[in-house]
């Protein structure tokens, strides 16, 4: 791993993972493991900033780790690991809460679009200060670069704010992380509301693929999905039901958007929604298998997340040490 840039990110156990996540950042992940020093967790504790069921939260964070895997992440090249298993992730997430704002977090539009949404004395203390966890989960690993959308970027700015703050008053202790930025920024939305990310919480079930959906509802949903009045297949943001039809198409079969509707000139959106939905059938039938195959075999899985905390824990402790003494406490480890 000598020389190697060290690459963070995470997902949220919070049920199967969508399209858009598969698209948008996984098929990413696979393509960075031969190239960088990949560290990529399932990021559990991030999860109860709003309420979870214990049993649903065991078994959604083994299903993302086998979606991980599934979808192409080599535990011999990358660290897999589940957040919760490393302690110094709590640990210099607390030391970093005395070295972050009031006024910055609440700043954070995550947060304010969250706690629109819930009774203002629901709110908890964990989802005001996710931002921070974040920098700690990406800090500890000394990341050069962390991969993100344009929803996320805010939350690395603080990362770096915070990083930046420490490192002026203590010395160099965390290196400042960069964004990475994906050449294809497409992001994957709504088939429902084109004008929204594909999300899973959306009510309506027709808005999103699930990795896990099979082929029967994954043609149903594609030819419910929204397209417009103009018959005509054209990648612009005056169309964005087809727009996203064709991103969805272009990142699975890796064609142009122009060689796209070049090839569907004069033909019509069912024909277009039709070929896009095998397209997407056939390109998560086997990765569908290999999430059935691993779902079945716990034990596989679990010698992956051991060995996979093992090693993100070696390298933690070294961090956590190090921010440690430069606060003025007396480490034990």
């Amino acid at each position: 791993m000598e020389n190697k840039k060290v690459i963070f990110s995470g997902m949220q156990p919070s049920g199967s993972l969508t399209l858009g996540n598969y698209l948008g950042a996984l098929k990413n992940w696979v393509r960075l493991q031969s190239e960088y020093d990949c560290y990529y967790c399932v990021v559990d504790m991030h999860a109860i900033t709003v309420p979870k069921e214990p049993k649903d939260l065991r078994k959604n964070t083994l299903e993302v780790l086998a979606n991980y895997i599934a979808a192409g992440l080599d535990p011999e090249q990358v660290t897999l690991f589940i957040q919760s298993h490393v302690s110094a992730h709590a640990e210099l997430g607390w030391l970093l809460n005395c070295f972050s704002y009031y006024g910055e977090l609440g700043r954070m539009t995550q947060f304010k679009d969250k706690s629109k949404k819930q009774d203002s004395n629901a709110i908890t203390a964990g989802l005001f200060t996710y931002p921070v966890l974040m920098a700690a989960d990406i800090l500890l690993y000394q990341a050069d670069l962390v991969p993100v959308g344009e929803d996320q970027r805010q939350h690395l700015e603080i990362t770096r704010d915070i990083a930046q703050r420490f490192n002026n008053r203590f010395s160099e202790t965390f290196k400042v992380p960069d964004p990475f930025i994906s050449k294809d920024g497409a992001k994957i939305m709504s088939l429902q509301e084109p004008e929204s990310k594909m999300s899973k919480s959306d009510s309506n079930d027709n808005s999103y693929i699930l990795l896990m959906d099979g082929a029967d509802a994954i043609r149903r949903k594609f030819k419910r999905a929204v397209t417009d009045s103009e018959g005509v297949i054209r990648f612009s943001d005056a169309q964005p039901g087809v727009k996203n039809l064709i991103n969805i198409h272009s990142k699975i079969t890796d064609k142009t958007p122009a060689e796209i509707v070049a090839e569907y000139e004069g033909k019509g959106y069912a024909q277009f929604k039709d070929d896009v939905a095998e397209i997407v059938v056939d390109e998560l039938k086997p990765i569908q298998e290999k999430i059935d195959y691993l779902l079945k075999n716990k034990d596989y899985l679990e010698k992956i997340y051991i060995h996979g905390a093992e090693k993100a824990e070696a390298v933690a402790r070294k961090t956590l040490r190090k921010a440690y003494k430069k606060v003025g406490f007396i480490p034990r480890f």
